[in-house]
Formats: C-alpha cells, sequence, structure tokens
C-alpha cells in the first residue's frame, strides 16, 4: 500500500510538472498542436510534423494548411536542425515528464517495397522457404517502424504476393514450411484493416483456396496462441468477403469442431470474436451447405452454449453470439434445441435493448421464429416470454424505434401475446444464476 501511495504521488507530481512547462512554439506542429517528432517542411516553407502532415495530404488536400497556397510538390523533407533542437529540449527538460524523442526512421520507399516483393515472387515460385523467410521478415521490420511504412507496404500491392507465397507453401507442406508460413500470416494480419475489407480477386483466390484454408485450420489446432489468433482473424476476413470461400471453409469438417471448441474452452476474447463471426458467416450461407453447418453445430450443442456465453460475457461477445444464436434458429433442429433450453426465454428477453441494436434485432428474431414453431409449442413460448417481461420491451422498443424488419416482428409478436397477458404475472427481472443451476 505504501508503495502504491507514493507511485500514484510521483504520477501526479510528474504530471503537474509537465502541465507548467511551456512548449516552444516552433516546435508544436500547426495541424495537430503536438510537439513535433519528426518535423518535415513542405515547398510553402512551413514545416509540419510527418503524421500530421501526410495525414492532410492523403485527405486529398493540396494545399499548405497554414499559407492556403497550393503546393508546387508534395515532397516532404527532413528538417534536420529543427529535430536536433526539439531533441535537446526534450533532454534538457526530461526532470519535467518530457520522454525521450528518438531519432525517426526513414520511411521505406515504394521502390525499395517493390524491389522486395519481386525477389519474394521469385522465393516462392522456387519454393525457397529460406530466402522467403528473410524477405518477410523485412517487409513485417519495415512495417513495425511505422503507419507510414505499412500504407506504403500495402499500397504496392504487399497483401497479393503474401497470400500467392502462403497458398504456394501451405500446398507444398504444412509441417515443412510452418515457420515461413506463420511469418507470412503474422504479416497479413496487419494489413487486413489497412486493406478495409477490400482484398482483389487474386488475393481473395490464394487465401481462399482449399490449401490455404486446410493449412489455416491446422494452425487453430496446433499452433501456439499468436498464430492460433492470427489464423482466426485470417479465416474472419476470408470468408466475410466472399460465398465460394465459405463453402469451401465448410466443406472441411473439422473446422466445426475447432471453432465450437474456441467458444466452449476460450483461451483469448480476440479468438473467441473471430469464432463467433467466422460461424455466422457460415451458417448464414443461402446454400445447401449452411444447412449441414447448422444441424452439425446444434448437434454439437452450440445452442446451449451461446445462451451461456451471451450471459456471462461482455457486449461485443454477447452481440455476436445473439446473432448465431438466431440463425441457428432458422432450421428445425435449432428451434427445438432452443425450445427445450430453460434459459432461451428468460436471456433472449434480458438481453433486448439491453446489449446493442443488432443484439436487440437478433432477440426479437430468435424470439419470433420460436413463435412459429408449430401450433403446439407457440402457447408456451409466448406465455414464458410473457413472464420474463417482454411484452413490456417490445412496446418500449416501438416507441424508441427500430428498423423496418424489427419492427415487423414486434408488431406480429405483441398481437400474438395480447390474448395470453391477462391473469398472467409478468416480471422484469431474472436470477439467471439460480434458474442456471435449477436447469
Amino acid at each position: 500500500m505504501v508503495f502504491s501511495w507514493r507511485r500514484k504521488k510521483a504520477a501526479r507530481e510528474k504530471l503537474f510538472k509537465v502541465q507548467e512547462l511551456v512548449i516552444p512554439n516552433q516546435f508544436l506542429c500547426p495541424i495537430s498542436l503536438d510537439l513535433m517528432k519528426d518535423p518535415v517542411t513542405l515547398s510553402s516553407g512551413i514545416t509540419y510534423d510527418r503524421e500530421s502532415i501526410e495525414t492532410w495530404l492523403e485527405g486529398g488536400n493540396f494545399t499548405c494548411p497554414v499559407t492556403n497556397q497550393v503546393l508546387r510538390s508534395f515532397d516532404q523533407i527532413p528538417n534536420h536542425s529543427l529535430r536536433k533542437m526539439i531533441q535537446d529540449w526534450g533532454v534538457a527538460n526530461r526532470n519535467y515528464g518530457v520522454d525521450r524523442i528518438p531519432t525517426p526512421r526513414v520511411p521505406v520507399l515504394g521502390a525499395q517495397v517493390s524491389e522486395v516483393l519481386f525477389s519474394l515472387e521469385d522465393s516462392t515460385k522456387r519454393l525457397n522457404g529460406a530466402g522467403c523467410l528473410e524477405l518477410v521478415q523485412k517487409i513485417k521490420k519495415w512495417g513495425n517502424e511505422s503507419e507510414r511504412n505499412r500504407r506504403c507496404i500495402v499500397a504496392n500491392g504487399a497483401i497479393s504476393v503474401f497470400a500467392a507465397a502462403f497458398d504456394s507453401f501451405a500446398r507444398d507442406s504444412f509441417e515443412r514450411n510452418a515457420n515461413v508460413l506463420e511469418e507470412i500470416l503474422s504479416a497479413m494480419n496487419w494489413m487486413f484493416p489497412i486493406f478495409q475489407h477490400s482484398l482483389d480477386a487474386e488475393a481473395r483466390a490464394h487465401l481462399g483456396s482449399q490449401d490455404s484454408l486446410r493449412c489455416l485450420v491446422w494452425f487453430l489446432k496446433c499452433g501456439d496462441l499468436s498464430v492460433k489468433q492470427d489464423s482466426m482473424i485470417a479465416l474472419r476476413e476470408i470468408v466475410s468477403l466472399d460465398q465460394k470461400q465459405v463453402e469451401a471453409l465448410a466443406a472441411i469438417e473439422e473446422v466445426y469442431e475447432v471453432l465450437f471448441r474456441f467458444i466452449k474452452d476460450p483461451v483469448c476474447p480476440a479468438i473467441t470474436k473471430a469464432s463467433l463471426m467466422v460461424i455466422f458467416y457460415l451458417v448464414s450461407s443461402p446454400s445447401s451447405t449452411s444447412i449441414k453447418t447448422r444441424s452439425a453445430l446444434v448437434e454439437m450443442g452450440l445452442v446451449s452454449l451461446l445462451l451461456e456465453v451471451t450471459i456471462d460475457s461482455e457486449r461485443s461477445t454477447s452481440e455476436r453470439a445473439l446473432g448465431v444464436f438466431d440463425r441457428l434458429c432458422d432450421c428445425e433442429e435449432g428451434r427445438e434445441e432452443a425450445y427445450r433450453n430453460a434459459l432461451t426465454c428468460p436471456v433472449l428477453v434480458k438481453k433486448i435493448l439491453r446489449v446493442s441494436e443488432l443484439a436487440t434485432q437478433s432477440s426479437v428474431s430468435a424470439i419470433w421464429k420460436l413463435s412459429k414453431y408449430g401450433k403446439k409449442h407457440e402457447e408456451n413460448v409466448l406465455v414464458e416470454a410473457l413472464q420474463v417481461g417482454l411484452f413490456q420491451k417490445l412496446v418500449l422498443l416501438l416507441q424508441l424505434g427500430c428498423g423496418d424488419e424489427t419492427k415487423e416482428k414486434t408488431t406480429e409478436l405483441l398481437k400474438l401475446m395480447s390474448p395470453y397477458r391477462d391473469g398472467l404475472e409478468c416480471i422484469d427481472s431474472v436470477d439467471f444464476k439460480n434458474l442456471k443451476r435449477s436447469f
């Protein structure tokens, strides 16, 4: 307790010192008004921090932010003398809590990236694992240096070259080429967000091939935690883009067991969320493959597992679990399992208006599907839903507003429940722990 108190006191004193310190105006970036770490000068003669001015130029602006004059060129000349002054000032004021400002690395050029990617393509054709590994690590090193380098690497077509290399080495042998495959996968992991879900056809074809998909599933079974996470994120990106890849993944029967295990025995939140998204795409397919997938997952016990996940998890995970649950209710086996589970109505009603708009849509949709599950079960579902407060929730949902599809299902559910309201004592809260224990 004493040491903790001293640390907090030191942190407060450091904060007060930083607030008292006045930063010279010439050291501040005119855009961000923060201390510059990598000052560069434009053709207008004004100096900016490199990250700020690059964001400005990438936004389609062709003028100098300060002078508003059209730039003759977009060259950014490093201002070494000003950077040295800023670094010296930081060292002189380190007692005021100023962090050390490192000398920035020279940004990678597109020509350098293209040269390395050309060599990588050549090494891939020859299945030179050692050569490819060295080149991939070089690209990764550049990417780790700055966000600008990452954008430059992606802009020069790195993800298509990496996807082709992954496909080739996966086709050759998972085990023998595991090291280079892991490195390629790790590099592609940070390329996906920059590419913003717009992989070109060539990259999709390579990553969605049977060899690549089987390799990713193999990594999910045999790799360490970081490789599992990279593989799951790659699978999520692949199946979110193309229906062909969804069907190709569904054809790998062992993938169901792997995905189910990551939800039943979670190893990290990122993998759990990505697993739920992959399952969502698998069970949402309009093809006959989706029917087989839903039946297999229901038979494994996914319906009951999703209800437990929804109760105990944070919001984003609950939202994904409810989305999958709703899709499983499209098949008769899924509705039967949901109907027999005592947690179904309490959990679905509880999550309406408590998690997110998507979670509310999924919950209402699932209840609506269960209410249509034959005349034999309709009354039981509607009465139980009434008892745990569904009627009040749906009225409030209509008052707050919702999408057309959800509004239509909500209105229909209210009409169906109306005859059963008289004489029922409805409750607004549910003791999930006791209910779960009794079940």
